[in-house]
């Protein structure tokens, strides 16, 4: 599957505002998240992926109502979070 066919999908799942925006904030959250470990303990980069979890998974179950496009094409669905995050940032979305 193509990364720019897979997005397009990946959009239909994140519809609502609130949902995109908890997916940004769990993106930043993972960044910071990054940072401390680098400063502090970096055994806890272990946990990296699953930071964004706590904000992205919790959108679908209460505010869109589905289930995180994450479960079929986790890799596919990380990539998409962040472009989804950047089109954010530059006013595409």
């Amino acid at each position: 599957m193509k990364f720019e066919d897979y997005y397009k999908t990946y959009l239909t799942y994140h519809t609502k505002p609130a949902t995109r925006w908890l997916h940004v904030l769990g993106n930043l959250a993972t960044v910071y998240y990054v940072y401390l470990c680098v400063l502090n303990c970096l055994w806890g980069l272990v946990l990296t992926p699953f930071i964004v979890y706590l904000f992205a998974w919790p959108s679908h179950w209460w505010v869109e109502k589905n289930k995180p496009a994450a479960f079929k094409h986790p890799v596919l669905a990380k990539m998409a979070d962040w472009r989804m995050m950047i089109d954010m940032m530059r006013g595409k979305l």
